[in-house]
């Protein structure tokens, strides 16, 4: 998959949960495979590595850490969820490291450690984007709440936006004629049917 991400202008980049790459059985290895992807991929693309559920954070954290102290910074991104409590700790030090940050409010019932949906997640969302943006952070919001994005987009200017494939492609169209950059998250691959059910459950509050 690398190997066949499209030419420059296109913005392609590669994106893995990395559970899928062994991280609840060997951490050690899994920052190894991730490193090897990352070491594969064209100049200026990055693998993003997305969130999971909270009792993964820290070993999610690690892998991209040890993968980034490699040398290979630059070439990966990580997925901070707002809703959880240690997030701006966590948001600290991977800017620190050079590692992009996608910001999102997290998709993840938690029992502890989390603020509520609602208001306080909001609000949580909302200083995380400042303090990305005071720390000069190379980061994206990769959200669906228009009062989220268009709040930090009139505060601090065209930060990236991400969404997923076919959800309000509307405002991307509109986002892209006011000039900010969009990433579209796209699954790839045959078995796509559990993925689908999924983002089906988390729509309707599952």
């Amino acid at each position: 998959m690398a190997a066949a991400l499209p030419a420059p202008p296109a913005d392609a980049w590669l994106g893995v949960d990395i559970s899928h790459l062994g991280l609840d059985v060997d951490p050690a290895a899994t920052a190894d495979r991730l490193a090897t992807v990352a070491a594969a991929l064209p100049p200026g693309r990055r693998i993003q590595v997305g969130a999971e559920d909270a009792r993964r954070t820290d070993a999610v954290l690690g892998c991209v850490l040890d993968v980034a102290a490699r040398g290979l910074a630059d070439r990966l991104g990580a997925t901070v969820q707002a809703n959880l409590l240690r997030s701006p700790a966590d948001a600290a030090v991977l800017v620190a490291a050079g590692v992009h940050v996608r910001l999102v409010k997290g998709a993840y019932v938690e029992t502890s450690g989390a603020h509520p949906y609602g208001e306080a997640t909001d609000v949580a969302y909302l200083r995380l984007g400042f303090s990305l943006a005071e720390k000069q952070a190379t980061w994206a919001m990769a959200t669906h709440d228009g009062r989220l994005r268009e709040a930090l987009l009139l505060a601090l200017g065209p930060v990236p936006v991400e969404q997923l494939h076919g959800v309000r492609p509307e405002v991307l169209d509109d986002l892209r004629r006011r000039g900010i950059a969009t990433r579209v998250y796209v699954p790839y691959g045959a078995d796509w049917f559990r993925y689908w059910m999924r983002r089906v459950a988390e729509s309707r509050g599952a």
